[in-house]
């Protein structure tokens, strides 16, 4: 019933459903599409919607506001947050800037409007390399994620990386002794991970990359075997993808409870009142964008 009555609200509002990949999976079904948060932002901006419906975290109902200003951005559930983005703030990082003037500062799309409104430029899991090689500076300051900073100095070595002390909680926590058991356990399994892992987890992975990455190197992989180290959500699409072959969670912990806050209901909750909506300051706006479009020129 409510999936029916979801599709109605849709279509009277002209709104468009995106969902992350670590969604519930009943939520990820209704979506018009599933995928990593920027992704899912520039897929919004580019559809002739009037109404965004964001199922995820506030960070990326923000991302998708800051591409789209002229747009209704919902959040189901306001009250999903990440705790990552909430590790950096916006004096904090002014502060540590004045120890670093040289310094480009590179945020992670982790990260609130504010942040990165004071940042030079926004960076995914997918581009983080990519960007930092493309700078002209040689000192970076990242933030927030320091895993996901410690495998880009890994990868840069000729830059130096000045790590923020903030981390994901979900992948944070997978320890190197649970990637020897689930080895154990599935020898002839593939390990992939998510660079929010700690780096002796990232050094013991067969591949490393953004959910996105992830779900499509095991679709296009001729193994048949997979551990996966990242959030649950994964496992609907690469299960529903690839019925033929298997895949292993590396910790029954890989769960991000923020992530599985939004339900059938609150989507529905939130199109039918047309409540929980993201507004943004226009200054910080304009100024988060600059960082965003910054890095898609460089993509």
């Amino acid at each position: 019933m409510l999936v029916k009555q979801i599709a109605e609200l849709k279509k009277n509002r002209n709104a468009v459903i995106a969902a992350h990949n670590y969604q519930v999976e009943e939520v990820q079904i209704i979506a018009d599409i599933v995928g990593d948060s920027f992704a899912l932002s520039k897929y919004c901006a580019s559809s002739d919607s009037d109404v965004i419906v964001f199922c995820g975290v506030h960070f990326m109902a923000e991302s998708a506001k800051i591409l789209s200003p002229q747009k209704t951005v919902l959040l189901p559930e306001p009250d999903a947050g990440c705790p990552m983005a909430d590790m950096v703030t916006v004096e904090a990082l002014r502060e540590k800037k004045k120890h670093y003037p040289g310094a480009a500062v590179v945020c992670y799309i982790n990260s609130s409007a504010e942040v990165k409104a004071e940042s030079d430029i926004c960076c995914t899991s997918s581009n983080a390399i990519r960007v930092v090689k493309a700078l002209k500076e040689k000192e970076i300051l990242f933030v927030p994620d320091k895993n996901l900073g410690a495998y880009v100095a890994k990868m840069i070595p000729e830059k130096t990386i000045i790590l923020w002390e903030g981390f994901c909680i979900t992948h944070h926590k997978i320890k190197a002794d649970e990637v020897r058991k689930a080895r154990e356990l599935h020898p002839d399994a593939l390990l992939l991970v998510h660079p929010e892992c700690r780096m002796e987890i990232v050094e013991a992975a067969d591949f490393v990359g953004s959910t996105k990455e992830i779900i499509d190197f095991a679709s296009k992989s001729k193994n048949i075997k997979f551990i996966i180290g990242t959030e649950m959500g994964v496992l609907y699409k690469l299960k529903r993808d690839n019925p033929e072959k298997t895949f292993y969670l590396m910790s029954q912990g890989l769960i991000c409870p923020n992530m599985k806050k939004t339900t059938l209901k609150s989507v529905y909750d939130s199109l039918n009142e047309m409540k929980s909506k993201i507004e943004l300051d226009d200054d910080i706006r304009v100024k988060a964008k600059k960082a965003l479009d910054r890095m898609l020129e460089i993509n």
